[in-house]
């Protein structure tokens, strides 16, 4: 009986390999799927690799627009604590 890989043993693990790289490019949508989601993007359901699609702007906000969220977000939460407090209080 020779020694090494017969024909069939290369055959299986070449087909298992198949299978593998499938299975992990499944997995990898899925997570760009799911990063996706998480950035508040929607993602196509083709399988086929997002292309990017060049480099991603920062948007600039004025001082006063960033002042105007500012204080509604203050607002926002003093409207929590002042709730908080309140059930603290029962």
């Amino acid at each position: 009986m020779a020694k090494g890989r017969s024909q069939e043993d290369v055959a299986t693990l070449q087909m298992a390999l198949v299978g593998y790289q499938i299975e992990k490019q499944k997995i990898e949508d899925q997570i760009r799927r799911i990063q996706a989601q998480l950035k508040g993007k929607r993602v196509p359901l083709s399988s086929a690799p997002a292309a990017p699609e060049g480099p991603v702007v920062k948007r600039v906000l004025s001082p006063a627009a960033r002042a105007r969220i500012a204080a509604a977000q203050k607002k926002r939460w003093a409207e929590h604590r002042k709730r908080a407090a309140q059930e603290k209080q029962v």
